[in-house]
C-alpha cells in the first residue's frame, strides 16, 4: 500500500487499487480485492450487490495516475505538490459485473500526450474477461494551479 501511497494522494474510503502489480514506460497493471465490506454495496443493491460503474472508472483513472507518477518523475511523485486531475471521459463500456469478493486486474496503456494532458486507454478484467474499456485523459496538476 506505501507504493500507492507514495504515487498518488487517494486514501481510503476512496482507493479502488490494492497492489500495484507492474509499471512499463508505456502501461501500468494494477489489482483491487473488491470486499463485501465496502459501504456502498448497502445501497448498489440491497440484496444484489454490484460495484458501481462509476467505482469501477475509478479504479482505471487511479491506475492511470499511478502510471504517470512513475513516468514523470520526481515532482509527480510528490504527493503534496501534485494532483492527478481527470481532464475527460470517452467511451466507456461495462461488458460484466463486478460483484463482491471478485478480484479485477487493471491495465492502463498510455495513447499519446498532448501539452500535459495525456490521454490513457483502461481495461478491467475479472477472471481473464473483460468486465470495462474506457479511453480518459489525466493530467498531472501542481497544487498551486489547482
Amino acid at each position: 500500500m506505501e507504493e500507492i501511497h507514495r504515487r498518488i494522494p487517494h486514501r481510503k474510503p476512496f482507493l479502488f487499487i490494492d497492489e500495484i502489480v507492474e509499471i512499463t514506460e508505456t502501461s501500468a497493471v494494477a489489482r483491487l480485492k473488491v470486499s463485501p465490506d465496502l459501504p456502498f454495496f448497502e445501497g448498489h443493491y440491497p440484496g444484489n450487490p454490484i460495484m458501481p460503474g462509476v467505482l469501477l472508472c475509478e479504479s482505471v483513472f487511479q491506475t492511470g495516475a499511478i502510471y504517470l507518477a512513475e513516468k514523470l518523475g520526481s515532482d509527480a511523485l510528490n504527493v503534496d505538490k501534485v494532483t492527478p486531475v481527470l481532464s475527460r471521459i470517452r467511451d466507456a463500456r461495462f461488458k460484466r459485473m463486478v460483484l463482491p469478493g471478485d478480484t479485477i486486474e487493471v491495465t492502463v496503456k498510455e495513447k499519446d500526450q498532448i501539452g500535459k494532458f495525456h490521454n490513457l486507454t483502461g481495461e478491467i478484467r475479472k477472471d481473464g474477461k473483460t468486465a470495462v474499456t474506457v479511453s480518459f485523459a489525466l493530467a498531472m496538476v501542481p497544487k498551486e494551479e489547482g
